[in-house]
């Protein structure tokens, strides 16, 4: 297997690893990124009519103009927008290869992905946390009728759907379902519809519930899924209703294995967030740098591509005092 020799290795071909992939062509350092899917891997997985919230240009880097038809984008949108950017600036990216192996070594670190094998002096880590599903961990939860990703509505019309959750994603994927002529029931593990769900959402979610349109039980948590039903616990007891799908959208987490094999530690609490500083974006690791929404552990919310963006600069200009 070749060893390719590299100043920077990025892994992660997200919004936020492009960034830093754009600062290390500006400095002219031999850089690559590293991406186990397609690029922009979790926007490509987002819901196909999915809106952000975020208006066009707070998901710019390195202010290159995002031009969308509306001020909030869309998926395809922004997946056009960092394809082009990624191919006009011709980035040095490899997708579909995996990490296998990150070892900190006397000059700098070892990468062994599927396909190769690296040296860097300096590691860039902006995997996101898309890909590592918070589970329900109840019985029936590996049955094939129960997702934990949503892509369009078209297959469940007709069907009985639980959506599980009440943020963004939750909210929408109900609202698209039902109104492609499923028949929805929200379960919603608190009190009420999530505050962070989008302000012109939160009105047609509302009203749909109030009339009936979309049944919201909340306080409820699902105790267990069957091939034709599931079990909730209710305030009221024990509840059944009747079931073809689970779409549970409880949200995501960190590959925290993959960091803590690379020698990063994480703060003690229910957050397990990495430790880094925040003035250079390295981690306890001299040299390993994080980027983007990783940096908030089980924080999702905390982190997002419009004020995590500037992370790209701060690592190169430390990285610059190094080299």
């Amino acid at each position: 297997m070749k060893t390719l020799n590299l100043d920077v290795l990025i892994i992660g071909a997200g919004p936020i690893g492009i960034a830093c992939a754009l600062e290390c062509k500006k400095q002219n350092w031999n850089y690559r990124v590293i991406e186990k899917g397609a690029l922009t891997n979790s926007l490509f997985n987002y819901p196909l009519n999915m809106t952000f919230f975020s208006t066009s240009e707070k998901l710019e880097i390195d202010a290159i103009p995002f031009i969308s038809h509306n001020p909030k984008p869309t998926r395809n949108e922004a997946l056009e927008y960092y394809r082009r950017v990624t191919t006009s600036n011709q980035l040095n990216i490899n997708l579909y290869e995996k990490v296998l192996v990150l070892n900190k070594v006397e000059t700098g670190f070892n990468v062994i992905t599927e396909k190769a094998e690296y040296t860097a002096k300096k590691i860039i880590i902006a995997t996101g946390f898309y890909d590592i599903p918070n589970l329900l961990n109840v019985p029936g939860e590996n049955l094939p009728k129960v997702m934990h990703y949503y892509k369009e509505a078209h297959p469940f019309t007709l069907q009985n759907i639980a959506v599980v959750g009440a943020s963004n994603s939750s909210v929408d994927a109900a609202l698209e379902i039902y109104r492609k002529g499923g028949n929805v029931t929200l379960i919603v593990r608190g009190d009420k519809i999530g505050e962070r769900v989008k302000y012109w959402v939160r009105p047609d979610i509302l009203n749909r519930v109030e009339e009936g349109s979309i049944k919201a039980l909340f306080n409820t948590e699902i105790q267990e899924i069957t091939a034709n039903d599931i079990k909730l616990k209710t305030p009221n007891g024990l509840k059944v209703l009747p079931n073809d799908f689970v779409i549970a959208l409880t949200g995501y987490q960190p590959n925290f294995k993959f960091l803590a094999k690379a020698g990063i530690t994480f703060s003690e609490d229910q957050k397990h967030v990495p430790n880094y500083n925040p003035e250079t974006m390295e981690s306890n690791i001299e040299g390993l740098y994080l980027a983007g929404v990783i940096c908030g552990g089980m924080e999702t919310h905390k982190w997002f591509i419009e004020n995590s963006r500037i992370h790209a600069k701060i690592i190169a200009n430390h990285i610059k005092t190094k080299f």
